[in-house]
């Protein structure tokens, strides 16, 4: 069997390890995707082992930011960690919203360790036809 390492991800490992767990004033970054799916813009944050109730989203105008924190599972007196390689401690994101979004209106759903939110984008952004008269000189916007 042939085994490939990668350098730079053992570099991002002992990083990690040497910097430390993220504190509420140093957060980790959190991975994610960002996506347009029909009418809405989707993102879907990388959040495994963190419960719903640690997660916390906030909007303020046109940023988002979402911020959460996982903390090690209660051990048993007897138990020696071997190998700890899933970092805790708190995670931040924070994005910067298009004003042709509808931060009024976003859903979010957590499962299986990804935090997914919804994002629809607003009336004024989306595509309309316009219809020219003829003669009378007025125009007409139809959705």
């Amino acid at each position: 069997m042939l085994m490939r390492t990668d350098p730079f991800r053992e570099l991002d490992r002992l990083a990690q390890q040497l910097m430390g767990p993220g504190t509420w004033s140093k957060p980790s970054a959190m991975p994610m995707d960002a996506y347009r799916e029909g009418d809405e813009y989707v993102v879907a944050f990388d959040l495994p082992g963190v419960t719903a109730d640690a997660i916390d989203i906030d909007v303020e105008r046109n940023m988002l930011t979402v911020k959460a924190e996982r903390r090690p599972a209660a051990k048993a007196d007897d138990v020696q960690m071997e190998l700890s390689e899933r970092p805790l401690g708190a995670f931040s994101r924070q994005i910067v919203l298009a004003d042709t979004l509808d931060t009024e209106h976003i859903k979010a759903d957590y499962d299986a360790g990804v935090l997914t939110l919804r994002i629809p984008i607003a009336e004024r952004a989306k595509r309309r036809k316009i219809s020219i008269g003829v003669g009378s000189g007025h125009k007409e916007i139809s959705g």
